[in-house]
């Protein structure tokens, strides 16, 4: 039985939503959501939110998203010394926030492979209707070793890949 879902794909470039069937579009993908408000320590000195501050508010989303929806534990991390790492970040800045602006971030698991898996995330000002941030990442689950030897990907768990897998 062939499952089909609505998916919308946002086009950026001409900013605009279509409607298309995928037909192999029908998990529902893991998804959380964080609130932050801009601080003095988030912005620059031409008063707009930093760089680095966006990616440590994606971090923060992203590591609820981790603990919260896909069974990960902090403290079961450090103790089995197996973290998710990040392989690569792709960040567009559509528009800035400053001092005070109220964010929401909106994080997804995106695709699972064997051994890595993306995430999605767009961050939202209130009183702001566009998107001011898109965000993907990709990341594998690494085992650290203790004695500071780097760690080798490890494949990512078979629940993972029946739940979500593409």
């Amino acid at each position: 039985m062939l499952h089909t879902t609505l998916t919308y794909i946002k086009i950026h470039a001409l900013n605009f939503e279509i409607a298309a069937y995928h037909p192999h579009m029908n998990k529902e993908m893991p998804s959380y959501t964080t609130q932050e408000e801009v601080m003095f320590f988030d912005t620059d000195i031409g008063g707009v939110v930093h760089n680095l501050a966006y990616l440590r508010m994606i971090e923060t989303c992203r590591t609820k998203l981790a603990t919260e929806k896909l069974g990960m534990d902090l403290k079961t991390m450090a103790d089995t010394g197996l973290f998710p790492v990040v392989l690569r970040t792709e960040v567009d800045y559509r528009a800035p926030a400053t001092l005070g602006h109220k964010l929401t971030i909106k994080g997804r698991l995106e695709t699972v492979e064997k051994v890595k898996f993306w995430c999605a995330f767009e961050i939202y000002a209130e009183g702001i209707e566009k998107c001011l941030i898109t965000c993907r990442q990709s990341l594998a689950m690494v085992q650290m070793h203790s004695d500071g030897k780097p760690g080798r990907p490890q494949r990512l768990p078979k629940e993972w890949r029946e739940s979500w897998g593409s």
